[in-house]
C-alpha cells in the first residue's frame, strides 16, 4: 500500500443545508490558516461596490465570481469532507484544532 500523510488545522464546521445528520468540515492548510482574523460572512469572493456606477462597471467580474461564491463561499481548494453526526462527535473536532489527514492507496484496485 502507498500512503500519504498532511497536517490541516479545521477551518470551518458546517451543518448540512438539508438538515440531513452530517456536517461538512473544512481544512486549511497550517501556513495559510487566518485563525481568530475577521473573515467576510459573505466570502472572500464578494465584491464591494460604493457606487451604481461602480457596480454596473464592476458587473462582469462580479458575475464570473457567482460561481465560487455558491460553491462555498471562498472556501477554495481548501478539501472539505461530509461526516456523519455521530464520526463528528466521536472525534470531537473543533475548529482551530491541528489534524493529521491520511489518505492510503489500496493495493487490490476493484475498478481497474
Amino acid at each position: 500500500m502507498t500512503s500519504m500523510k498532511k497536517d490541516f488545522i479545521v477551518a470551518r464546521i458546517e451543518a448540512a443545508q438539508d438538515g440531513s445528520p452530517y456536517v461538512f468540515v473544512g481544512f486549511s492548510d497550517p501556513s495559510e490558516y487566518k485563525g481568530d482574523k475577521q473573515v467576510n460572512p459573505l466570502g472572500s469572493n464578494v465584491m464591494a461596490f460604493s457606487s451604481p456606477e461602480d457596480l454596473m462597471k464592476n458587473l462582469p467580474k462580479a458575475m464570473g465570481n457567482i460561481s465560487r461564491m455558491m460553491g462555498g463561499g471562498g472556501a477554495g481548494d481548501s478539501p472539505t469532507f461530509k461526516i456523519s453526526m455521530k464520526e463528528y462527535e466521536d472525534i470531537g473536532i473543533k475548529v482551530g484544532d491541528k489534524v493529521t489527514i491520511e489518505i492510503t492507496k489500496s493495493d487490490n484496485n476493484i475498478y481497474t
